[in-house]
């Protein structure tokens, strides 16, 4: 029997991390849980700790660290807590594979001990390349550490690339579902709440990616993302709606003919992927029922509705730190509309106040890329604050 896959966890209680061990559950003898890490959710990484037994469990809210390891102690597990936590997860000497799949700014500093510690990291966390894809990169080029995408669109591009020469690829087309208001009014829009945009017509996601989903700032990191994976600038990147959501993106070649992943909406598909790549298993996945699947349609997205896309798309041509400015007004302001202190079209006038007040520096040091983030985050506090003017 062939030894079993050694994986650690960073963001174990979140929607990809909690479906990321169902899966890991479903091949018992060729999956091996080594180390988890989770943000404040204590007692779901309690459950996580008592039905995998992993070496290490570590909490980000160091002051639960206590609570932590009355449940691990009697196990005979290790507990850890705040960012040394984080890290010691991230590079465990026994994980194979890490998968980053905690949310925002702070799967950053763990990503990047994962890179660093030589690990084959699979992404779930936008951010990390969206804020630091020139460090990223280059230390996994220094470190020889793979990177393999969790995100469905970019797992759908890394497996439409394989085999293929960069120099024969035209164009990288990512799809969008269009969120909840791909056939709403700006209007509309303007009037909505966190009830009505929470509402994802085909995705199961947490609440701040489902935000993203819905104003198309999804949309905007994936472009920033694939640029960094793939190594295509963003002129030769493009968006199309696609309300089906089962093609999941595609890749036009210089010849004309285009190349796409197809799937059913289930993010268990990439993120079983990205753990046994290069490898295919056997899927417990419902299969892709294309004689029963509706007509498929694609749409531009309209700039006027979804002005993040065009944020996102200037920031990463600007260079440098606007990318990690965009990331950081973005968090705020969608935390600020989640908790009823912001409309929802105050998500891209906050980001592009931001970003006109922001003066790009080259984003190749860690210290660099923080330190405009907090500056970031702390400009778009004050822009809410006063109030954004419309």
């Amino acid at each position: 029997m062939p030894e079993r896959t050694k994986i650690a966890i960073l963001g174990s209680t979140g929607s990809v991390g909690a479906q990321a061990l169902d899966l890991i559950a479903q091949f018992p003898d060729r999956f091996e849980v080594v180390a988890l890490a989770a943000g404040s959710r204590l007692d779901v990484l309690s459950d996580q700790v008592r039905r995998f037994r992993p070496r290490l469990a570590a909490l980000a809210r160091e002051e639960r660290l206590a609570d932590l390891q009355a449940v691990c102690a009697p196990l005979g597990i290790a507990a850890a807590g705040g960012e040394e936590g984080m890290a010691l997860v991230a590079t465990h000497p026994e994980a194979d594979r890490v998968l980053s799949a905690i949310v925002g700014a702070a799967g950053l500093k763990p990503t990047l001990a994962a890179i660093r510690g030589r690990k084959t990291v699979a992404l779930a966390n936008k951010e990390t390349l969206v804020m630091g894809g020139q460090l990223m990169l280059s230390e996994s080029q220094r470190s020889n550490a793979l990177l393999l995408p969790v995100d469905s669109e970019h797992s759908a591009l890394h497996q439409c690339l394989r085999g293929e020469r960069r120099e024969e690829v035209t164009r990288l087309i990512l799809t969008a579902s269009g969120g909840p208001f791909r056939l709403s009014s700006r209007e509309e829009m303007e009037a909505a709440g966190p009830q009505e945009a929470l509402k994802h017509p085909t995705w199961e996601m947490g609440p701040k990616i489902s935000i993203d989903s819905a104003t198309l700032m999804n949309k905007g990191l994936e472009i920033i993302e694939a640029h960094w994976l793939f190594g295509i600038e963003s002129s030769r990147i493009q968006v199309l709606l696609h309300p089906q959501s089962l093609v999941h993106s595609m890749v036009e070649m210089r010849d004309g003919s285009v190349i796409c992943q197809m799937g059913t909406t289930d993010m268990r598909g990439p993120i079983l992927y990205s753990l046994t790549y290069p490898d295919r298993w056997e899927s417990p996945l419902p299969r892709l029922d294309l004689a029963a699947a509706p007509p498929l349609e694609f749409y531009e997205p309209d700039a006027r509705r979804f002005p993040c896309l065009g944020l996102a798309l200037g920031a990463l041509e600007a260079g440098g730190t606007a990318t990690v400015a965009l990331n950081a007004a973005n968090e705020i302001a969608v935390a600020a509309f989640l908790a009823g202190r912001a409309r929802f079209f105050d998500i891209p006038r906050t980001i592009e106040k931001v970003l006109e007040m922001h003066s790009p520096s080259p984003a190749d040091a860690l210290e660099v890329i923080l330190q405009a983030d907090e500056e970031s985050r702390r400009c778009a506090e004050q822009i809410l604050m006063k109030g954004v003017a419309a």
